[in-house]
């Protein structure tokens, strides 16, 4: 079994069904997890079907102790490759199948960060595959000891499937989690890969422990994240601030992000594609953090190529911070 003391799927049971039933379980695990970090806030799910074929569970968590606004969503979805898709997406093949546990939180603390997890799979009926995921961090303030700590952790989840999964990976997320238009990463990065098959070099039991090794690491990491900024002060310019990187949160997810276009593609459901926009966001025009600020400090440090996981030596190794 994958995960001691968890119900499971078998790692050899590569077929959809299987892959299927553990994104299901990963979805039960991680709400269970949040919500006891959160103390106060519950999920509400929402189940739906998709009118061509499938459906998911949208779970959402409102105005809690520590999460203002978060969301965990499962989906397993197939149907006809349309022509729209086939050119968009580059598919050959008559028919889709996809799966897959996708979540964002929003804090009420401009302290804690927001964090956002995909892990999926995908297939034709010409029998091509792929998996795709990871994870990335939003700080609204860049902490550099927690940046590292959260590296060093996608690096543990990596390296048990391949050492040099990692840094790959890191690229891919500074490359894909770029704001093109502001020239500025969304935040610290993470990892990031997609259509990872049998192209890959790797067996497909082996692809699918990646992601299981990915997604399990997602509730330690955030709920340590809660648990560490969650009852820090702020002030209400802080909390504007925050408000202004959820505006860039939402550019990006509008604008770059593939998930959006492929679930609009696919005529997925609009309210669960768009769960990871924030509860409030701002733009104010032209905004220029003050010289010497923590604010323009965040700023300075949202780009690409940062060696996160050797930023603070020191703290690579915790266990928790």
């Amino acid at each position: 079994m994958h995960c001691q003391g968890c119900e499971t799927m078998e790692e050899t049971d590569t077929s959809k069904e299987g892959i299927e039933q553990w994104l299901r379980g990963l979805q039960d695990r991680i709400c269970q997890r949040l919500e006891a970090a959160d103390g106060k806030g519950k999920f509400e799910e929402d189940k739906w079907e998709r009118p061509g074929g499938g459906g998911g569970r949208t779970r959402v968590l409102s105005e809690g102790a520590v999460i203002e606004k978060g969301g965990v969503s499962f989906s397993a979805v197939h149907g006809e490759v349309t022509e729209r898709m086939a050119k968009g997406l580059k598919l050959e093949g008559k028919e889709f199948y996809a799966t897959g546990v996708s979540i964002v939180m929003h804090p009420w603390n401009p302290m804690v960060p927001i964090i956002h997890m995909n892990v999926r799979y995908f297939e034709l009926d010409s029998g091509v595959y792929w998996f795709g995921g990871g994870i990335d961090l939003t700080p609204h303030y860049v902490d550099e000891r927690q940046a590292a700590w959260v590296h060093h952790q996608l690096a543990v989840a990596c390296d048990k499937t391949d050492v040099a999964y990692y840094e790959r990976f890191k690229t891919w997320a500074d490359d894909y989690f770029y704001i093109k238009h502001r020239k500025e990463t969304r935040g610290i990065g993470g990892i990031f890969f997609d259509r990872l098959g049998a192209e890959a070099g790797k067996t497909k039991v082996q692809l699918l422990e990646l992601i299981q090794n990915i997604g399990d690491s997602f509730a330690d990491i955030y709920t340590t994240l809660m648990a560490e900024n969650g009852a820090l002060p702020y002030q209400e310019a802080q909390r504007e601030w925050q408000l202004l990187r959820r505006g860039r949160y939402a550019e990006f997810n509008l604008v770059w992000d593939a998930g959006t276009k492929f679930g609009l593609e696919t005529d997925g459901r609009t309210e669960s594609i768009l769960m990871s926009l924030p509860p409030l966001a701002r733009w104010t025009y032209d905004y220029q953090a003050e010289a010497g600020s923590a604010e323009e400090r965040t700023m300075k440090l949202l780009r690409k190529g940062i060696d996160w996981r050797n930023w603070a030596p020191e703290n690579a190794n915790l266990a928790k911070i």
